[in-house]
Order: structure tokens, then C-alpha cells, then sequence
């Protein structure tokens, strides 16, 4: 489906283009440079700008791409990544954003140094740049390419170039400050833009003979605008819908394990809230981005539901190419170049977001540690280089992005891989005054290595055969549980076989109850986080209880 491009649209997407470059690049240009500007904004995020910005590095062309694909396919199931995204946001601005905001780190495996030690803080280094190579940077550089190349013509490896380039020099030039600027307009841009199309395509179903929600149902696959699955019912929405292996007890055990690691430890995401003004915008913020994380089912994979409708013979088969088909059937010009100019927002803010991340641990974890005489302006620099060379090897990673039959389910399958161990460490660091760096070391190497023989056995181009979801029937996200639930065990096994951690780190890194989470504190009224937590999470059940 190669169209040509109009040129309304193609003067939107290059001054769009040059816009955020200038933007990026002048929201730090007449500042003095320190490390904490360049790596956490100057500690002066706001927490609207902390929400917008956690949002909008989440929210990439593989979820704009993807989550329209499984809309079409299996209908709003996939939408529970989004609503449960909102629990371990609550979880992110509760229960970890206190102790990250108190001890001033500037990375998530600096905070893993604080509470266990420094073997525990080289190995999430690792994994973190690992995510930021495979999930963050790679797959979402190919997933946008893909969708410029079939409603644009352009040549997949150009697009890979062009939109690196851009993307890279702002970040690196700019820091966090300037990732976080242009992530806040992006926001605006990516919600507008999504919101117009699914416009568009609920306007569209009259002329298809649908006029109700009746009429919707009757045209849809059984379940389709269901969230919540049995086995059963994810056999009726066909083959694909069996094998992800979504059914509700899988997404309340399996998606909190991803999300811990995601929301709570990974430092693509977290870098936001290490950049907060206060603890108040440090909490608020990721309560405020779990109610941006309830857009995405209505904006996203709803409207590849309707796709299913609109244009199920022209997207057949192939649900990666639902979006383009929208954008190119239901969209005018001009509206088509400011839909480009989103999926640019999405990708690029996420891009951007992963290689100011993976400069902040080059920089902070290795080089500093290292040599710990470095300057702030040598500090900068290794961290620019760094960010150039995980650019170029993600370059490299993105162009075997279609050995992979799902770009959405790819990404969450490698991070069931890699959440789990992780996950353990962080949760139980915060809340077991027992758990000591015998143990997060131990858990770390161990989970790690089995996620990765897990994703392995599982993945067909290596084993030949998905030996876990379709000879165990175990599918990834049940993986992501058991191998959380065997990472406890290694872990609590391993602390009371050691000597207790102590005293002053189990008093500063730990709370003393789980309770002490909400009972801590006098309330503030409309200014309290625990308020805005719990009108988050009646949303939430509501929402729940209506689909």
C-alpha cells in the first residue's frame, strides 16, 4: 500500500519536525549545563509535567500501532496493559516515589546501592540498558518505520535515520529538561490526534449500517468489547486470542509483575519523577499519569475494534497495517499529516525518553563509580557518547523487527523475561526488613537467567516450537508469575540464610507497615495523594464493573 504523500501533509510532518527540534534544543540553550540539569531537569518537575512526561514515554508508535492491530484482532482485552498500568502507577507514586525523592539518587540501580549494595546496582545497570536496547528504542524505531513505509512509500531504513538523527539531537544536546518539554506537547498532540480518529471512525459505522451498540455487537467477534476473559472466551476470538493467554486471573497475577519493573524500577519511566520538584509532585505525578493511562482503551484499541467493521476486507490478515488503513481511509488531507506528526510525537518521545535514560546510567552507574573524580562536564559528555553509540545499536536491533510476528506482544514478552527478578527486588526492598544484597544479587543473576531460557523456549525462530504457552500452556503473562513467585522464594531463602541487613538501611529504605503507605501524614484535603488515589481507583472498579 505504497500512497504517494500529499504536500499539505508533507509541510506539516517537516515543520512539526523542525518545531519540536527547536523546541527541544531552546528549552535548555541559555542555561549553565550541570549533570543534574542535563540527567534530572534541575530536580524542578512539576507534577503535571511529571504525569504528561511518564505518559508520553510510554505511550510509542508500537502502542498507537499495536494496540489498534489487537483491537481488530481480540478487542479490548489488550486494554487491560492500559487500566492496570493505573495500579502500579498508584504503587509508583505511593509506595516508591517517597523513598526515591528522600534519598536524592539519580538512578533506580543507585537506590538498589542505598538498599543492598553496589554488585546489586551494577547488575540492574544492566538490565536496564538491556530494556532500553530491546523494548524501548529497537522495537519502537521499527514499528514506526513500518507504518511511515506503508501510508507514506517512505523506505523503512530511511525512516529509521531520519527519525533517529532528530531524536538524538535534541536529547542529546538538550538532557531530561528538553526530553520533557517536548514530551509535554507530544502529549497533547498524541492524545488530540487519537481522539480525531477515533472520530472519524465512530462517525464512519452509520454508513456500515450500524447505528447502535446492539448493531456494534452483532458485527463483532464474540467478547470483542469485553476486558475481562475466561480460557473459553478467549477461544472464541480465534486462535490469536487463545494464545496470548489473557484471562483475568492472568492480567491481576501477571501485568502487576511487568508493571512493577516498568512503572516502579525502570529508569526510562522513573528518570521523571527522580526530576520532581517536591515529594508532592513526585507522588501526584504518576497518580496524574494513571488517569491519563484510562485514554488509551477509548482512543487506541477501541478504534481497532471499529476497524474490524469499517475495513475488514481491506486489513484481512494483517491487523499491523489497521492504523494505516484508518489514516488513510477515514482521514482528510492535512488531518492525515497532523495524524503523521502523532506517531512521530509517540515514537519519538519514547526514543527520546530511553536515551536520556540509558546516558543517566552510562554516566552515573559506570563512569562516575569508576572514576569517581569525573567532572560534570565529563560527566555530560560520556553520558552524550553513550547515548549515540545505544542509538546506533538499537539502529542495528530495529532492523530485525520483522522476525516478529506481533511488535505489542513482542515487547511484553521480553519484558516478562526480565521483570520478574526485578520486580522482587524492588518490592521486597522496600517492605522486608529482612532482605539483604545476598539476596538481591542471588535473585537478580538467577531471575534473569531463567527469564531469558523462558523467553527463549518459548520464542518459535530459536526453539522452533512455544514449548511454554502451547506444550504447557502456560503464555507469558502466567510466566511473568511463576517466575516472580520462584524469585521470592530464592529470595527469602537466601535472606534468612545470611545476616540481617543493617539497622540504619532497614530504618531509612523500608517502610514500617504496609499500612504506614496511606496512614503516614496528616490529610492535606484536595492537595492529598491519597484522595486522588482512591478517585483513581473507583474509576478504575467502575469502569471494570461497566465492561
Amino acid at each position: 500500500m505504497d500512497l504517494t504523500i500529499n504536500n499539505i501533509d508533507l509541510v506539516i510532518i517537516v515543520v512539526y519536525l523542525v518545531g519540536i527540534l527547536l523546541v527541544g534544543i531552546l528549552s535548555v540553550r541559555f542555561k549553565k549545563m550541570t549533570s543534574e540539569g542535563y540527567f534530572l531537569a534541575g530536580r524542578g518537575l512539576g507534577w503535571i509535567m511529571v504525569g504528561a512526561a511518564l505518559f508520553a514515554s510510554n505511550i510509542s508508535t508500537i502502542h498507537l500501532v499495536g494496540l489498534a492491530a489487537s483491537g481488530y484482532n481480540e478487542g479490548l482485552v489488550w486494554g487491560n496493559f492500559e487500566w492496570l498500568a493505573s495500579i502500579t502507577l498508584i504503587l509508583l507514586g505511593l509506595v516508591f516515589a517517597p523513598f526515591y525523592f528522600k534519598s536524592k539518587i539519580s538512578t533506580l540501580p543507585e537506590f538498589l546501592e542505598k538498599r543492598y549494595g553496589s554488585t546489586a546496582r551494577t547488575i540492574l545497570a544492566f538490565i536496564a540498558i538491556l530494556g532500553v536496547l530491546f523494548v524501548h528504542i529497537g522495537m519502537s524505531l521499527y514499528a514506526g518505520a513500518v507504518v511511515f513505509h506503508s501510508f507514506f512509500g517512505i523506505n523503512v531504513f530511511t525512516s529509521i535515520l531520519v527519525i533517529s538523527i532528530i531524536t538524538t539531537v535534541y536529547t542529546v544536546l538538550g538532557g531530561l529538561k528538553a526530553v520533557v518539554v517536548t514530551e509535554s506537547i507530544q502529549t497533547i498532540i498524541l492524545i488530540a490526534g487519537a481522539i480525531i480518529l477515533t472520530g472519524f471512525a465512530i462517525a464512519a459505522l452509520p454508513e456500515h449500517g450500524v447505528t447502535s451498540l446492539a448493531e456494534l455487537k452483532a458485527q463483532l467477534k464474540p467478547g470483542q468489547l469485553k476486558m475481562l476473559h475466561t480460557r473459553e472466551s478467549l477461544g472464541l476470538l480465534g486462535e490469536g486470542g487463545y494464545e496470548s493467554g489473557l484471562t483475568w486471573y492472568a492480567c491481576l497475577l501477571g501485568y502487576p509483575i511487568l508493571g512493577l519493573w516498568y512503572w516502579c524500577s525502570d529508569q526510562t519511566i522513573v528518570q521523571r519523577v527522580l526530576g520532581a520538584k517536591t515529594r508532592h509532585d513526585a507522588q501526584m505525578g504518576p497518580i496524574f499519569a494513571g488517569f491519563l493511562k484510562i485514554l488509551p482503551v477509548f482512543i487506541m484499541v477501541f478504534p481497532g475494534v471499529i476497524a474490524f467493521v469499517l475495513f475488514r476486507d481491506v486489513i484481512g490478515t494483517d491487523a499491523n497495517q489497521t492504523l494505516p488503513v484508518m489514516i488513510n481511509q477515514l482521514l482528510p488531507t492535512g488531518l492525515k499529516g497532523i495524524m503523521a506528526a502523532t506517531l512521530l510525537a509517540a515514537l519519538m518521545s519514547t526514543i527520546a525518553a530511553a536515551l536520556n535514560s540509558s546516558a543517566t546510567l552510562v554516566a552515573v552507574d559506570m563512569v562516575k563509580r569508576i572514576k569517581p573524580s569525573t567532572t560534570d562536564r565529563q560527566q555530560i559528555k560520556y553520558g552524550r557518547i553513550a547515548a549515540v553509540i545505544v542509538m546506533l545499536l538499537a539502529m542495528a536491533w530495529s532492523t530485525q523487527g520483522d522476525k516478529f510476528s506481533s511488535i505489542f506482544e513482542a515487547i511484553n514478552k521480553i519484558a516478562a523475561a526480565i521483570a520478574p527478578p526485578v520486580a522482587t527486588v524492588f518490592l521486597f526492598g522496600v517492605f522486608s526488613k529482612r532482605g539483604n544484597n545476598q539476596a538481591a544479587v542471588a535473585t537478580l543473576v538467577s531471575g534473569l537467567l531463567m527469564g531469558i531460557t523462558a523467553f527463549c523456549l518459548d520464542f518459535e525462530p530459536i526453539s522452533g516450537y512455544m514449548y511454554l504457552t502451547k506444550g504447557l500452556h502456560i503464555p507469558f503473562m502466567m510466566q511473568a508469575w511463576w517466575l516472580f513467585v520462584i524469585c521470592s522464594v530464592i529470595y527469602f531463602v537466601v535472606s534468612y540464610s545470611t545476616p540481617r541487613p543493617p539497622r540504619e538501611i532497614i530504618d531509612t529504605y523500608t517502610w514500617e507497615s504496609p499500612l504506614a503507605v496511606i496512614t503516614r501524614g496528616k490529610f492535606k484535603g484536595l492537595k492529598d495523594v491519597r484522595l486522588w488515589t482512591l478517585i483513581l481507583l473507583l474509576t478504575l472498579v467502575l469502569l471494570y464493573i461497566i465492561f
